[in-house]
């Protein structure tokens, strides 16, 4: 069986991100949300790089996770 796949790249800047523990706990919510493929968060540039299906959710569904979980966001870059 084939799945079809949109993988996207997504650069989230996140604002006041004040420690590698709130980063790593934004890594681990960010992989757990459906469609995820990977997440790296940079404390230190304020970052989230997320990797995901465009099949599957959506940079605005991303942004949302990302408020959800108490953080500030600008607005994404899609690559």
């Amino acid at each position: 069986m084939i799945v079809a796949m949109d993988e996207r790249l997504i650069r989230i800047r996140i604002m006041d991100l004040g420690c590698v523990a709130e980063g790593i706990g934004l890594e681990r919510t960010l992989v757990r949300t459906p469609g995820v493929l990977g997440a790296t968060v940079n404390p230190a540039t304020e970052t989230a790089y997320i990797s995901y299906d465009g099949f599957r959710t959506s940079a605005e569904r991303l942004r949302a996770a990302i408020v959800a979980a108490g953080f500030c966001v600008a607005d994404p870059v899609v690559s």
